[in-house]
């Protein structure tokens, strides 16, 4: 077998540009590095998916030597947007609020009925076509990548169909325990099968993968076997022009969708509370939420006597905006509040936060994943959500920094470059 069959991998996944979100990047950019290190990447991605978030910017880093195969897929997004008189291109298709008989039929069939999610109808002709394409191109090995979790099916029945084939299985989220089950009204029969297929996928797998410290624990009890630890990460390149731009006002900037299970009220509070005994800082602060946001949230602050004049929204932007808006900010907010398993989460974005060498003030669990990645680089501080005092005191800390003159940038290291993780998905793929 020659040297380049070995150094061939199809990666399996559902989002790929033009697709935007944090989910997209990390498989797009270990592509993007695989060449580097003498692999071949293709990626088999659906035709026409239907996806909320575009970004068009992404397309960029799909490098020459990759083989993209669009494939096309049925999902019953398609169906219900034409029942709910929505576009296919509306926002909020993938869970509508249960607000209606029919979104609240529409939910529960998603998740007691689409099992483990509606991407099943997907599985099987991408099995059939996958099964010739493998044999074509004499590829060795094969990586799944969830949510949605329905795409590991696809990998397991190709291991099944080819027992030498090599499978690994990357989890971006949890699967039979995460918290979008409870949003999805899932039953105790659709959870048994969930748990099944999970136990399936975890027991098939060659290798298991995955995002956080807290998921590697988690898959390896699940599983009962050993769990790989692939970080996200930042790109360099993105990050090659990047230069501060001094502001006039304290702009505290908090990047990413801002979900119903997600709580900044605490936060808000905090700033409510330091703006009213303190009129410097209510004159210069500035709060900016960018991306979606849920309206609950912004009604909230529509309503709030301080924080309507001192919140701003900004819109969805593309990822190459967003580095613009980094380098227009003073503190990076990071609200990991409200989450289920915060402790493990430790969103892509946090690793964009330290490239920047900006301060970032985290609010969540204090011995969680992301603040011990904070921790131990040096760039901000992670505060209980109960914590208020403590939360005031960061906030007010930074501002007297800032309206100093002084600008503190710290040093990130390199271990973290979408680049260097590469490295290890490499060592992964050529060891035993």
């Amino acid at each position: 077998m020659s040297d380049e069959t070995e150094k061939s991998v199809l990666i399996i996944t559902y989002y790929w540009p033009p697709s935007g979100g944090s989910g997209v990047q990390r498989w797009l950019k270990f592509v993007k590095y695989l060449p580097t290190f003498g692999y071949t990447p293709y990626v088999f991605t659906p035709e026409n998916p239907a996806f909320e978030i575009k970004d068009e910017s992404l397309v960029k880093d799909v490098p020459p030597q990759a083989e993209v195969l669009h494939f096309p897929i049925w999902e019953p997004y398609h169906l219900f947007t034409k029942l709910a008189g929505k576009k296919p291109g509306d926002k909020n298709i993938t869970v509508p609020k249960p607000d209606s008989l029919f979104k609240k039929v529409s939910i529960w069939i998603r998740g007691n009925i689409f099992i483990p999610d509606p991407r099943i109808f997907w599985v099987r002709p991408s099995v059939q076509f996958l099964q010739d394409f493998i044999r074509e191109k004499k590829i060795r090995t094969i990586i799944t990548t969830g949510p949605p979790h329905s795409v590991h099916l696809i990998g397991r029945s190709l291991k099944k169909r080819n027992p030498s084939l090599r499978w690994i299985a990357d989890f971006r989220d949890p699967w039979s325990e995460w918290f979008l089950l409870d949003t999805l009204q899932v039953g105790w029969l659709a959870r048994k099968i969930h748990k099944h297929l999970e136990r399936t996928v975890l027991q098939s797998a060659d290798r298991i993968t995955t995002v956080t410290p807290f998921y590697v624990r988690h898959f390896q009890r699940l599983g009962n076997r050993a769990v790989s630890l692939l970080t996200n990460g930042y790109d360099e390149e993105d990050f090659e022009d990047f230069t501060y731009m001094p502001t006039e006002k304290f702009i505290i900037r908090h990047v990413g969708k801002v979900v119903e299970e997600c709580d900044p009220l605490p936060f808000m509070e905090a700033v409510a509370a330091l703006c009213k005994s303190n009129n410097a800082l209510q004159r210069a602060i500035r709060i900016d939420f960018v991306g979606q946001v849920n309206e609950p949230f912004k009604e909230y602050v529509r309503q709030h006597q301080v924080l309507q004049s001192v919140v701003t929204f900004t819109p969805m932007v593309s990822h190459k905006e967003v580095i613009g808006l980094y380098a227009q900010s003073n503190v990076l907010l990071l609200i990991l509040s409200g989450y289920k398993d915060a402790e493990g989460y430790m969103p892509g974005k946090l690793f964009e936060y330290c490239a920047t060498g900006l301060p970032i003030l985290g609010v969540g669990p204090e011995a969680g994943d992301a603040a011990q990645l904070i921790n131990s680089l040096k760039c901000g501080i992670m505060v209980s959500e109960k914590e208020s005092e403590k939360m005031e005191k960061a906030i007010l800390q930074y501002f007297n920094t800032w309206a100093s003159g002084v600008t503190e940038l710290h040093t990130h290291t390199e271990q973290y470059s979408r680049k260097a993780i590469t490295g290890q998905l490499t060592e992964l793929l050529s060891s035993p």
